[in-house]
């Protein structure tokens, strides 16, 4: 299974994925994570990541897609992947595809998440990270039991700037501008299948198996869900 999740910050497209790829045993490729994992690198790339990311603006396309296409090329994503914030725009959406096509390769489904606006800000200027172990809380859905402190390790819990509703609600404008119009293409595509993304994450979860493998897919468990396209 070759898969995209979109949708907005937010959204549950990372916990999603997580669950997903245990399931088909496959990777999840979350373009957040890997420009995080740069921006602690301390690197001149990484820096320049950092000052983007800190306005809640997008990494420019270059700089993704490096990261991008080197993660694609490791030996755990030749069987599949999950793409999970990737891509964010059309031109990365065309490059993926040229990149799978010279390889032989092309995506099976992209699965849109839709949340409305304020439940998004609800959810991420709620978050709260451990200085310490980076253990994720939030102080409505998932407290911890001290404030401000970790359960796991005691240490100090604080927001992340682009945690803050402020760049929330421009990370939503971003997504908006440069991020719906992937709907419109994907569509054109045959790709595209859109799903509610309130709930239960066993509830979205069903939902998305649902559009990837028809409806009898959300009553199945374990190795048989999606293997017959790996």
């Amino acid at each position: 299974m070759r898969l995209v999740l979109l949708g907005p910050p937010g959204a549950g497209k990372g916990t999603q994925a997580q669950a997903l790829a245990a399931l088909w045993g496959i990777p999840q490729i979350a373009s957040g994570d890997l420009l995080r994992a740069v921006v602690r690198e301390d690197s001149e790339l990484g820096r320049e990541a950092a000052s983007y990311m800190d306005r809640g603006q997008l990494v420019p396309d270059e700089l993704v897609l490096k990261l991008i296409a080197e993660r694609l090329r490791k030996k755990d994503a030749r069987d599949g992947f999950i793409l999970d914030g990737f891509p964010r725009n059309v031109m990365q959406a065309e490059a993926l595809a040229a990149g799978l096509e010279r390889v032989g390769l092309k995506l099976d489904k992209v699965v849109a998440v839709i949340v409305p606006d304020e439940e998004i800000v609800k959810r991420i200027s709620g978050r709260r990270t451990c200085r310490n172990c980076a253990a994720m809380y939030h102080v409505i859905f998932e407290p911890p039991a001290k404030t401000g402190v970790c359960d796991k390790c005691g240490g100090a819990l604080y927001q992340r700037d682009d945690d803050a509703e402020e760049t929330v609600r421009e990370r939503i404008k971003v997504y908006e501008a440069a991020t719906r119009p992937l709907l419109d293409h994907y569509g054109r595509l045959g790709l595209l299948a859109q799903i509610d993304g309130v709930g239960s994450t066993d509830e979205v979860e069903k939902r998305i198996l649902a559009a990837v493998d028809g409806p009898a897919a959300s009553g199945q468990a374990g190795a048989g869900v999606g293997r017959a396209r790996l």
